[in-house]
Parts: C-alpha cells; structure tokens; sequence
C-alpha cells in the first residue's frame, strides 16, 4: 500500500485530493494546521477510514514533521499546505511569509533528511510534490498563455511568497539532489472551496439576496480549472513526471469574472429563484479594484497533456452547474465553516 503525507489536507484542494487518494486505497498522513480555511466537515466521509489519519499541526513544526516522517515512513510528501488568498495577503503579508515561505522550508529540510536516511530504492521510487499557482508569472495581455518557461514576476504578497517557495522546492533538488515536482495550477473551483473565493462567494451573497461585488470593471479574465480535474493532474505528475520537472495545470476555460458572476446569477435564478423575483443579476454591483489586480491569467498545459497524457475532462459549463448545485445541497457545510471569523466582507483594500 502507498502511504503520503499531505499537507494542507484538510483545505479546498488538499481535502479533494485526500478523499479521492483514500478512496483510491492510498494511506494518507494528513498534517493540516486548521486555520480558519481548514475545515475537518469537507473529510467527514473518511472519518473512520483507517487508511486516513489526520494530525492537526503546522508544516513549520520541524519536530512534528520529522515525527510524523519517521513512524509512517511516506513513499511520497504532497505540499498543499498555504495561505492562498490574495486578498488576506494585501492586508497581512507576514502571514504569508511565513508559512508558504518558512514553513515550506521546513518541511523541505525535514523531508530532505528523511529522504538521505532511505536505502537505495526508496530514495528511487520518493517525491516531494509541491502544488503552486499560475499567479507567480504575473499578469498576461489580451494573447498568449503562461508556459513552464515564463519568468516570474508575482505582483502581489500572495504571488510572491508562492514564487519563493517554488525556488526553494527546484534548490533543494539541484543542491541536494531531492526528487522534486512542482506544480502550477490556475483558479480551482468546485466543493469545500471556502467562501471568500469569487464563486463560493458570490453563492454565497446570491442565494441572500445581497449586492454582489465585482472588482473594477469585471473584465478581468481566468483560465477556470475544476478541482477534480487538478486532483487528477496531480496524481498523473506524481505517477509518472519527471523528477526535478514543472508542470502547468490549466482547465483551458478562460471567463472573465463578470460572465462568471452573470452565470452563476443564472444558475441559481432557474433553481432557487429570490422570493420577490428578482434577476440576480440586478445584485451586481461593481466595486474598487483589488490593489496589484492581475489582469488575465491562461495557462498552456500542453506539456503535461504531451508527456503525461493528462487533459481537463469537466468544461466549465458543466463544472459551474456542478458547483452551484454542491453549494445548494450543502448549505449546513458553508454556515458550519463560516464561524464568525470571517463574514463575507471584503477585505485586501490595501
């Protein structure tokens, strides 16, 4: 049987992937800190599972960490653990330094010696897969897309603590020969997102019947990649990916953020309509801009679909329907995670 220990297991992406990975009969060690994006209600359905064993603390804590590597002996450590909104980042950077920047360093230290310490084979058969984001190349123009050689140029606390901890994961593998994957994904969507995230949120306000916020002129544009489809992708590099190698991670489904908005107002006009009637789309309010707001993102993920066979198998008509549904069906999931802690006001105005 496989065992990895995840990080970050208990979030948006990193939960979808240890439910599927559990399902699929992979031994999960998940090592989740719980802030308030992690929530233990998205694993509910591998509570007992023995095949998951989830340990609350922090990937800085280099004495957990090395614990944890050193009883349950991982074929593989999957890094999703991070501070991932852009938003919080403008308004606390520190934050983001620390655990995307710091604590990823940790755990590469930890996991570098724990990788010395295997014999031949299993230094052969380990990876460390770090999961990052198409945001540390910057922001694109009206053409063209991101590839695994665009040059860095992150714009925001978020983006940037995110390229520092890319850096690190391709040093430890040319310093001291670990056996690296790195990959850089667009925007995920789907189940057990939180609800600070654009669709989450605007279901959010929507089905109350409140203004929905859009930044400046909602033209900005993202390549929209359902969650299945990025826990897939990462399965397929850790499989089979070139040690040292990065992959881009795409869902070839660029929308800008107000058809984005326009549809779900749709979606949920047809299934739950407001009691007086209304069309959603009468909520939609535009608001300041987001400082630094990256302008379009695209991702070309031909290089993972050439050599890995990987391509998005949800359009994201499909995907958006989905999600709206999930949300509509879930309604306790979202009141249980949105403790008081944060109440879908905006934050990040810098």
């Amino acid at each position: 049987m496989r065992t990895w220990l995840v990080t970050g297991g208990a979030g948006f992406i990193g939960g979808n992937f240890v439910l599927d990975a559990v399902k699929q009969g992979v031994r999960v060690i998940n090592l989740d800190a719980l802030t308030y994006a992690g929530n233990l209600d998205t694993l509910a359905s591998i509570q007992s599972d023995p095949n998951h064993l989830f340990v609350q603390g922090d990937i800085g804590d280099a004495a957990l960490v090395e614990q944890l590597l050193r009883e349950h002996h991982p074929d593989a450590v999957i890094n999703f653990a991070a501070e991932s909104h852009v938003d919080r980042s403008i308004d606390g950077p520190a934050a983001f330094v620390q655990t995307n920047v710091v604590g990823t360093l940790s755990l590469l230290e930890k996991t570098r010696d724990y990788w010395k310490s295997l014999d031949e084979a299993g230094r052969a058969a380990f990876r460390f897969l770090h999961v990052s984001t198409d945001e540390v190349y910057g922001t694109l123009g009206d053409t063209g897309k991101f590839t695994e050689e665009t040059p860095y140029a992150p714009n925001s606390p978020y983006s940037a603590s995110k390229a520092a901890s890319d850096h690190l994961v391709r040093a430890f593998h040319h310093t001291y020969g670990l056996p690296v994957l790195t990959t850089n994904c667009s925007n995920n969507y789907g189940q057990f997102q939180f609800p600070e995230k654009l669709i989450p949120l605007i279901i959010a306000k929507a089905l109350a019947g409140e203004p929905l916020p859009v930044y400046g002129d909602g033209r900005n544009v993202r390549d929209w990649l359902f969650v299945g489809d990025h826990c897939a992708a990462i399965r397929r590099v850790l499989d089979a990916g070139r040690v040292g190698e990065t992959y881009n991670v795409g869902g070839d489904a660029e929308r800008e953020n107000i058809f984005v908005v326009k549809t779900i107002c749709k979606l949920l006009d047809e299934r739950s309509p407001l009691p007086d009637g209304r069309a959603r789309e009468s909520l939609i309010t535009f608001v300041k801009d987001r400082p630094g707001h990256d302008r379009r993102y695209a991702i070309d993920a031909s290089k993972l679909q050439n050599e890995l066979g990987w391509a998005p198998t949800v359009t994201f008509e499909q995907g958006i329907a989905q999600t709206v549904d999930w949300y509509l069906g879930n309604q306790p999931w979202v009141q249980r995670v949105l403790d008081g802690s944060y109440r879908l006001e905006r934050i990040g105005q810098a």
